[in-house]
């Protein structure tokens, strides 16, 4: 195991119905809040009156900011943080998917920063010249998507459409004081919607246990749990939106695979910097560009960590072992695992994003700009390069 030191002060108020707390939570903490969300509320819209309501009988002082797209921009993220300065508000809630709370703790750390806010983005890994925030304003928030685990963590994934790049704030000043974390809200989600969030969940625990230190069986046998979760929920969700059950295990696995518990010592995750590229450049769905890429990054790296893909195999994928060398067994569990994303309707191509050959430069290259290090190689165990990632690339087609 890798050295580590470990910190996470988010109070998580977990459970259908805890939504209800709102309005008592937040008035322990700010008088004037900024209710953080997104452009076309759509099916969220009826949670929000709730929430407003909530609030408002508390006697707390709203201030809406719904003004949040997918990949929030830094512009976006720019008027949130001057209305906040302006309008003296002293909590911020943050109520969506990975978008809208990753905007909430962005605006929540420009409110008290100085400078282009670009600047709080880890933009380039082979210069790095962020500035991360060191205060920030206290931030509630709501997940209704069990995706990108924002409510229990310290990061903020901003985009910046003149640059067309994506990358992340990380800072302990940006962790939420408090989230509610009520799977009723995910009760309405579309399809595909819970399909990709499901697929975002896996590669967060995936992309370590693949990619990392091979000598941490804590954290694989966490991992593992984490990926077997959401294996076994999905399809029930799919089948059965109003299932509470399963919806409950993915929400509360959603937020267990990147709170940090599953990657103490321990955090590379090398195929989110290529799927960023994939957004940022062609607007692919943020948990799709994974499912594109995770089987194909199997394919290619498998042979280089042949003990870890049996484990995943075995343990993950299930497949049975008799009579079988090892290659075949870890063969037959990336077939299954590529198997699964499609029997859940999520894309496993490129070409299924229109994304074609000659668009392969153009994505490597971006990869490249952000996520290299100035060592000309993409971190993680073992590292990658250009090369490698062109191949990725061309077996993801």
């Amino acid at each position: 195991m890798n050295n580590f030191e470990y910190y996470n002060p988010v109070r998580v108020i977990f459970g259908a119905g805890e939504i209800n707390k709102i309005g008592a939570e937040a008035k322990k903490i700010g008088n004037k809040v900024c209710l953080v969300s997104y452009k076309k509320l759509g099916l969220l819209s009826s949670i929000l009156k709730k929430i407003e309501e909530m609030l408002i009988g508390e006697g707390l002082e709203i201030v809406s900011f719904f003004e949040i797209e997918e990949n929030p921009e830094v512009s976006i993220i720019e008027q949130g943080a001057d209305l906040c300065k302006t309008g003296n508000i002293d909590l911020i809630i943050g109520v969506g998917g990975g978008s809208a709370m990753d905007a909430a703790k962005a605006i929540a750390a420009g409110a008290y920063y100085e400078g282009d806010l670009w600047n709080l983005v880890y933009s380039r890994h082979d210069d790095v010249k962020a500035v991360p925030p060191e205060s920030a304003l206290p931030t509630i928030m709501v997940p209704t998507l069990p995706a990108t685990g924002s409510e229990m963590n310290q990061c903020a994934v901003v985009s910046n459409k003149a640059l067309k790049e994506k990358s992340y704030i990380w800072s302990p000043c940006i962790y939420p004081q408090v989230s509610i974390i009520d799977p009723e809200l995910t009760l309405s989600l579309p399809a595909y919607q819970t399909a990709c969030a499901a697929a975002d969940t896996i590669s967060h625990v995936l992309e370590i246990y693949l990619n990392g230190e091979e000598d941490s069986d804590v954290q694989h046998y966490f991992q593992e749990g984490v990926m077997r979760t959401v294996i076994d929920n999905v399809e029930k969700v799919l089948d059965d939106p109003q299932n509470i059950s399963a919806r409950s295990h993915l929400q509360w696995a959603a937020t267990c695979a990147i709170n940090g518990w599953a990657s103490p010592g321990d955090a590379w995750t090398p195929i989110h910097q290529v799927g960023h590229v994939l957004t940022s450049l062609f607007k692919v769905q943020h948990g799709a560009s994974l499912s594109i890429l995770m089987p194909a990054w199997m394919e290619v790296m498998s042979t280089k960590k042949e003990n870890q893909y049996y484990r995943f195999a075995t343990n993950v994928m299930q497949v049975k072992v008799d009579g079988k060398t090892q290659s075949q067994i870890i063969q037959e569990g990336v077939k299954e695992f590529k198997s699964f994303l499609k029997k859940i309707d999520v894309p496993t191509s490129l070409r299924q994003a229109n994304i074609t050959k000659d668009n392969l430069q153009d994505i490597l290259d971006g990869v490249v700009k952000v996520s290299f290090g100035n060592d000309g190689i993409l971190a993680c165990n073992p590292p990658l390069s250009k090369q490698d990632v062109m191949q990725v690339l061309e077996t993801a087609l």
